[in-house]
């Protein structure tokens, strides 16, 4: 049954609003209320004034939604985020709001990336691009013995997913034409996914053992933090290829570091502990090291598709039908803390 006329705020950064790519998205959700105020608030304080007469919000993860905030906002009916914390998405859900995440809209892109980086990393595509670059090159002269044995192909190879949620779901439909055996480790993964996938689920400790690739994916949170510890990282094969596009919490950064230096694994990290990585990092200077700029899921297609995505459940809600993006309480543990 449709809902009374709405009043609609959308907090989001400046650039948002200033985006050609978000016109038409903004321009479906200006027919979807009696009222659409655009902030850019970044505390409580700030859309305060805002959000008391709002009857739904599409925002971001901040500020933060807390109970003594809502306490201030009788009106607010849907909560409409493109992240929000599991703190945040638990302070709604108990007082009966809905809430629409649209977060998995970057997953196809972050999926890609870790593809991307799997093949840079076994043909070694950005070291002899920037040897080129350089003047610095080498050329294969005597075929085959100087064909380096550290560049290797992608298919067949066995491959180890920590995380297996939209990430790692869509990770594993683009191998599939590399027909790599694929085993995973999601303590949440649903029954019957793993099947569905045609991968198997196991520990943590299986898949160091036995991956010649390793895939970080996960949400970042308290039972997440160091799932790959300083013994995992030991315990991973020669050669094994590590490539994290979640968030560098997950991985004992020391531990890494330190392995990495002996020369025998080789990382492609898209996340650090220090963002923007500092200038005199030593993974800076490691050859066996690929490094991208925390770039994996931030493109334009991914901002059109997780607003789109929110619009879509808005317009749900204003017509009194089922949002397609709703959270349930029993997903909060794989938002991230």
């Amino acid at each position: 049954m449709p809902r009374q006329p709405m009043h609609l705020l959308v907090n989001l950064p400046p650039g948002f609003f200033s985006a050609s790519q978000l016109v038409p998205t903004f321009a479906r959700l200006d027919t979807l209320a009696e009222t659409v105020t655009k902030t850019s608030c970044n505390n409580a304080v700030e859309i305060l004034p805002y959000l008391r007469e709002a009857d739904a919000v599409l925002m971001w993860s901040w500020p933060k939604l807390t109970p003594a905030l809502l306490d201030q906002c009788p009106r607010l009916g849907f909560s409409a985020n493109l992240d929000i914390s599991q703190q945040g998405a638990r302070v709604l859900l108990e007082r009966g709001i809905p809430v629409s995440v649209s977060r998995r809209g970057f997953s196809p892109a972050v999926a890609e990336m870790a593809l991307t980086l799997l093949l840079a990393t076994l043909r070694r595509t950005s070291g002899y691009h920037a040897a080129l670059w350089a003047g610095t090159e080498t050329w294969v002269s005597r075929f085959p013995e100087e064909i380096p044995a550290e560049e290797r192909q992608l298919t067949g190879r066995r491959v180890g997913i920590i995380g297996f949620g939209a990430i790692g779901q869509r990770l594993a439909e683009l191998l599939v034409p590399f027909h790599c055996e694929i085993a995973v480790h999601d303590p949440f993964l649903p029954d019957g996914v793993a099947e569905r996938f045609g991968v198997r689920n196991g520990s943590v400790d299986d898949l160091v053992r036995h991956s010649e690739a390793l895939v970080v994916c996960a949400a970042a949170n308290a039972g997440t933090r160091h799932v790959l510890e300083a013994g995992h990282l030991e315990a991973l094969l020669p050669g094994t290829v590590l490539v994290n596009v979640s968030r560098a919490a997950l991985v004992d950064s020391d531990a890494l570091l330190a392995r990495l230096q002996r020369g025998d694994l080789f990382a492609a990290l898209d996340v650090f502990d220090q963002e923007p990585l500092p200038a005199d990092s030593p993974l800076r200077v490691l050859p066996n090291v690929y490094l991208t700029p925390h770039r994996a899921g931030g493109i334009w297609e991914s901002v059109v598709r997780i607003v789109d995505y929110l619009a879509d459940d808005l317009q749900a809600f204003a017509q009194g039908k089922e949002l397609r993006h709703a959270l349930a309480e029993s997903q909060i543990s794989s938002l991230d803390a």
